[in-house]
């Protein structure tokens, strides 16, 4: 984001925040004129939000005036970045976002168009009350969309900056996506309680098949070795209490098994070796006796 000059400390966390929402605004302004720098000035607007909010920042937001923002939103762990705090905003003052959205609709097929849409508005889009369906459902895919987008840049470094958006907002709708890695594993049963019974569960399986063939799925797309490390070590969860069918089960075998052999196609290391084999041992027993790597 381009620096501006900051409001001091006595003038609010409105103005502040209203004055990185114009930012916003322009620099979405000139990705819609360049063509050729869109794709860049757009993850550099997605890295600005993503940034952690500095003291001299925090000083402003969380001054005693009435309008600034409670400092219990704080993140959990201590760590406070700009979306956060604009993601608050946006549902506190609508109005204050429906330029970003409109400009964000413009670039809807753009690379980091859903990134920044999830990390602004993913508190919005669950307090706005909007009745046209087909404008919901489109912003509900990029949600979804976004999310999975930040949640892989998680993923393949190694990180938890996004960690509580997952925790929050975003569980409801991605549950294994988020379960194992934000370390969330006992979050799963309550999960696959909210789905109804399917009537043809029999030929395509039930809310726990599907849970678990995500995870698989999941599995097999890592490729940092202590996000996979932390999956396996998680994935004990998975052991009694869940009723899958036959090919669901062999799914996930076949999916611990490809972790078992160094060499493609996973080429996986030594300690992912034998983490997929102690896996395989808790919840496949009789895999017992082929003998370990």
């Amino acid at each position: 984001m381009e620096k501006t000059s900051s409001p001091t400390p006595g003038t609010g966390s409105s103005a502040y925040l209203n004055a990185l929402t114009v930012e916003i605004e322009k620099k979405l302004q000139r990705a819609l004129a360049s063509p050729t720098q869109r794709r860049n000035l757009l993850q550099e607007l997605f890295a600005d939000n993503a940034l952690e909010v500095d003291d001299r920042a925090r000083g402003i937001i969380f001054s005693r005036e009435e309008d600034a923002i409670s400092p219990v939103e704080d993140d959990a762990d201590g760590q406070l970045c700009f979306f956060n705090m604009l993601a608050d905003y946006y549902v506190r003052v609508p109005e204050s976002g429906k330029q970003i959205l409109h400009l964000i609709l413009q670039l809807w097929s753009q690379s980091f168009a859903s990134h920044i849409f999830f990390l602004l508005f993913h508190k919005w889009l669950f307090e706005a009350q909007l009745d046209n369906t087909e404008v919901l459902l489109r912003f509900s895919s990029a949600l979804v969309q976004g999310a999975t987008n930040v949640f892989w840049i998680d993923i393949q470094t190694n990180t938890r900056r996004f960690q509580s958006l997952f925790q929050a907002s975003v569980l409801p709708t991605m549950p294994s996506e988020n379960c194992f890695f934000c370390s969330q594993v006992d979050k799963h049963e309550s999960f696959l309680k909210q789905f109804p019974v399917f009537l043809n569960a029999f030929l395509v399986g039930g809310p726990a098949d599907f849970f678990v063939i995500e995870v698989a799925d999941q599995l097999q797309k890592l490729k940092v070795e202590p996000v996979l490390l932390h999956y396996l070590s998680h994935i004990k969860v998975l052991q009694g209490g869940l009723e899958l069918r036959m090919t669901t089960s062999t799914r996930l075998k076949a999916c611990l098994y490809s972790f078992t052999s160094p060499g493609g196609p996973m080429y996986p290391t030594r300690a992912v070796r034998h983490a997929a084999w102690d896996s395989l041992d808790l919840l496949f027993p009789v895999s017992a006796f082929i003998p370990g790597c």
